[in-house]
């Protein structure tokens, strides 16, 4: 597609729906970017499965300590009253429904809301890791991703063909183009680029979209 979000911007439209207060882990990579734009007033209390629970940003560089890191390895700072775990206390904290969201990259998503974002092939992720742990533990699980491929086959599929992560477990898509509900089984068109038209969209997306009512406009900041 010639017009499409930035993954910044898909980053920070998936940020305006968190709560204040809420329990939240990212996926490693594309997802850690939505802890940059919590919006003001609001504050997510971050959880990362290595043991780490209110964690803030990244530091400057050569300012990280390095016994500081994330599930991605990456550094991160701690913010007042932040707590460490075990290992398998933070698995027990995810497995016992107490995170509410969870947000997470993906190769494809089905309209049933199965999810698969992990791959057996030479390029892809080499295991399911605590995905497959947070998709059924997190309250609510949505995706941000690209809405179709490098290749531009649709990311949004009726049923995935990768192995599944999770079945029936995503309720919201944040993408490139939309932002689509999983409801009933189905893709649920709730908002997309005022440029692009609901026949473009549907041609880019491998089952049906459901449109119950209006549309909204997906708007995102130069960020």
């Amino acid at each position: 597609m010639s017009t499409k979000l930035s993954n910044a911007q898909i980053a920070w439209r998936a940020a305006q729906d968190i709560e204040d207060g809420a329990y939240v882990n990212l996926g490693i990579g594309f997802p850690e970017m939505v802890a940059k734009f919590q919006p003001p007033g609001r504050q997510a209390i971050f959880h990362t499965e290595n043991g780490v629970l209110n964690f803030g940003e990244s530091p400057a560089e050569g300012e990280e300590d390095w016994d500081l890191i994330n599930a991605g390895k990456k550094a991160i700072t701690l913010k007042p009253g932040a707590a460490f775990f075990h290992h398998a206390d933070s698995f027990a904290m995810v497995r016992g429904g107490h995170l509410d969201v969870a947000i997470l990259g993906t190769y494809e998503v089905a309209e049933n809301g199965d999810l698969a974002n992990w791959s057996t092939g030479p390029k892809g992720v080499p295991a399911v890791g605590g995905a497959m742990d947070l998709v059924h533990g997190a309250k609510r699980v949505a995706v941000i991703t690209d809405h179709v491929t490098k290749e531009g086959k649709p990311k949004l599929v009726k049923r995935c063909t990768l192995p599944l992560t999770g079945v029936g477990c995503v309720t919201r898509i944040y993408s490139s183009l939309a932002v689509i509900d999983i409801e009933n089984q189905r893709f649920v068109l709730r908002e997309k680029l005022p440029a692009l038209s609901i026949e473009d969209l549907q041609a880019v997306t491998g089952a049906e979209l459901v449109i119950p009512g209006p549309v909204g406009d997906l708007i995102a900041p130069e960020v």
